[in-house]
């Protein structure tokens, strides 16, 4: 019996020390920041701010003394407030240890799979997930891997009991990953060694095309008989999703353009787009956004400058493309915390500090189709914002005092904080 005891008081303390932390409680009474330089989301900025929110929602935004304070008063003197981050095309909630295959869930067997929804697969109590919020990366877009058409993407808050509590726009998107241009001579795939040309390039994009030209007749009044995959199309063609293209190279850019335009897709967001910055006229040209590659990483191509990925978004910025940053790569969940510093060297290499905080908050937000709801200090919009104590975009000050996400006043402890403050005593004495 006392072993037994002995037993149940250890999962008891194993599952206290491990689990992530609750949810937050729903806003019960106003809240006011005072004092603080309110960075919008859309290039402004208002010094000694003021910002009033209740109900899950931002009333005011001004300057301080021009509206009364309402409710718990927060005196941000010298500090700075942001709108939430936005991490799009990420698959956090989706895989928790890469090397255990059952908490592996971004990819699914088969190459053509819209009908895949990747939010159902979410897991909102991810121990990686409460690792973003430290760091001002409070909303996600949680996007499948794999195949040629992977699923669909869905936008989520990460504060929250299950993938219903989460999500902020469901199936937003369909995601593409357009064929390869050129082969690495990957001899596992049966490819010849060496960079050269893709000689089933023609062969895969007529595959796409059939599927695209069967997805429409299957959608049409005159279809008398429903095909699954076909039919999670819809929404491609009745503007009400975005087509997420993934790719890379100048050529496979515009081919990918041609393609959405011959089968009437309404909104089409190019993923990754390192060539991207060569075809910018033509993107702005057709209103294409462009979720732009991993700023830290190495250049794609070995004639590219050393530091192209840190001036891609400047690039696109300049030439008037809607510009977000997303992350996807290696580690890339447990890097999305990353983020904000990825923006600090898009600034770091030209582009001015509130363009760069756009890249991950305003634009973002347009760029997924939630702009209506989140990504601005704005009037009507959630309250899904921080407090910094100082510039969020570099990590030497991005140091979070307060973060709420919908009003909710939310914890910013996770594993990773607690192993901190335990090691740091360490070597103190």
């Amino acid at each position: 019996m006392k072993n037994i005891i002995v037993i149940i008081l250890m999962l008891f303390v194993s599952i206290h020390i491990n689990a992530q932390q609750t949810p937050a409680d729903t806003q019960k009474e106003a809240v006011t920041i005072e004092g603080a330089t309110a960075h919008i989301g859309n290039g402004e900025v208002i010094e000694n701010s003021v910002i009033i929110f209740e109900n899950g929602k931002i009333t005011a935004v001004a300057k301080q003394g021009s509206v009364t304070p309402k409710g718990k008063v927060i005196k941000a003197i010298g500090k700075h407030v942001y709108p939430g981050f936005i991490a799009p095309n990420s698959t956090l909630g989706l895989v928790e240890i890469g090397a255990v295959r059952a908490s592996n869930d971004e990819e699914e067997i088969g190459s053509f799979n819209p009908h895949i929804r990747s939010i159902i697969a979410y897991n909102a109590e991810s121990k990686i997930v409460e690792s973003m919020r430290p760091n001002g990366v409070l909303m996600s877009q949680i996007t499948p891997r794999g195949g040629r058409i992977s699923g669909t993407s869905s936008i989520v808050q990460l504060d929250a009991w299950n993938w219903e509590d989460a999500t902020i726009k469901g199936d937003d998107g369909i995601h593409l990953n357009w064929p390869s241009t050129f082969t690495r001579g990957r001899w596992w795939l049966g490819e010849d060694p060496g960079y050269k040309a893709n000689k089933k390039y023609a062969e895969q994009i007529s595959k796409l095309d059939e599927f695209f030209v069967n997805a429409v007749a299957n959608n049409s009044d005159a279809a008398t008989i429903q095909n699954l995959p076909y039919h999670a199309m819809k929404g491609l063609f009745n503007g009400k999703q975005t087509l997420f293209v993934h790719v890379d190279t100048e050529k496979g850019i515009l081919d990918a353009i041609r393609f959405a335009s011959k089968h009437k897709v309404n909104k089409m967001v190019i993923v990754g787009g390192s060539e991207a910055y060569k075809v910018a006229k033509t993107l702005k040209e057709n209103n294409i956004g462009v979720l732009v590659n991993r700023t830290h990483s190495l250049p794609d191509f070995e004639d590219e400058d050393y530091d192209q990925p840190y001036k891609n978004a400047k690039l696109l910025v300049d030439a008037g493309v809607l510009v977000a940053l997303q992350n996807s790569g290696d580690m890339e969940r447990a890097n999305a915390r990353n983020l904000p510093f990825q923006a600090g060297t898009v600034a770091a290499h030209g582009l001015d500090k509130e363009k760069a905080v756009q890249l991950i908050t305003g634009n973002a937000a347009k760029i997924l189709g939630v702009a209506d709801q989140v990504g601005t200090l704005a009037v009507g919009k959630d309250a899904t914002l921080f407090i910094s104590e100082g510039d969020a975009l570099d990590m030497r000050t991005n140091l979070l005092s307060e973060a709420f996400i919908q009003g909710r006043a939310i914890s910013l402890e996770s594993h990773q904080t607690k192993l901190w403050k335990r090691y740091s005593k360490k070597y103190s004495k």
